[in-house]
Order: C-alpha cells, then sequence, then structure tokens
C-alpha cells in the first residue's frame, strides 16, 4: 500500500508539473505557443481556454474535490495529449517524445489512483459487511 501511495504520488507530481508547465507557457509566452498552434494546424483562439481547463485540472487533480471533477479532468488530458500526438506525427516535427510520456504519467497516475483511494473505500466496506 505504502509503495502504491509513493508512486501515486511521485507519478502524479510530474504529470501535474508537465501539464502546470505547459498552462504557463500558453499563458507567459504566448508567442511562442501562438507558434506551435499555428505550425500544428489549430486555431490561436484556443490558447488562453486551454491553458486554464490546464490549470483548473492540475487543481482538481491534487485536491480531488470531487470523483466526477476528477475523472474528467484526466479525460481532458488524456484527450489533450491524444490530440498532441496525433498532431505533432502528421506535421513530423518530432515533438512526440514528451507527448508519450505525459500519456504514459496520465496512465500510470489514473491506474494508481484507483489503486490507493479505491482500496480505502473497498477496506471501509468489508469492516461494514463484517459487523
Amino acid at each position: 500500500m505504502k509503495t502504491n501511495k509513493i508512486i501515486y504520488w511521485i507519478v502524479t507530481s510530474l504529470l501535474c508539473a508537465l501539464f502546470l508547465a505547459s498552462a504557463m507557457m500558453y499563458i507567459f509566452n504566448y508567442p511562442r505557443a501562438e507558434g506551435f498552434f499555428i505550425s500544428l494546424g489549430f486555431p490561436t483562439w484556443i490558447i488562453y481556454p486551454l491553458a486554464i481547463l490546464k490549470l483548473i485540472g492540475v487543481i482538481t487533480i491534487l485536491t480531488k474535490w470531487s470523483k466526477f471533477l476528477k475523472e474528467l479532468a484526466y479525460a481532458g488530458f488524456l484527450y489533450d495529449a491524444i490530440l498532441a500526438l496525433s498532431a505533432h506525427s502528421v506535421v513530423g516535427d518530432g515533438e512526440y517524445i514528451p507527448v508519450i510520456i505525459s500519456i504514459i504519467l496520465i496512465i500510470v497516475s489514473w491506474v494508481y489512483d484507483r489503486k490507493v483511494f479505491n482500496l480505502n473505500k473497498e477496506k471501509s466496506i468489508q469492516k461494514i459487511n463484517m459487523n
């Protein structure tokens, strides 16, 4: 159990740092982000909303306010990463390695989230059933 928690927090911290850095680059280095979006064929108007959603997703995953919102954040991150992977693959700019790393981090964090936090619920349900 302790190993699972350590893996979860390391991977989730790396995942959140990656998406936080991405959001900060979108906000504080807009011309660079705009160049990336234009070269990938995406509209530039989506840069700020995407940055805000990435920030909200990071906060949601770290705080665990709502299980539904947490699932939505993981799904949004995965969707964003898959679209980025396909865009970089089509353009052929060779920038797909960070995207593959982010997909791996998303999946591992999601799996270990289940192992760590759902296991606690199963234990409490077992205790209730035993009484």
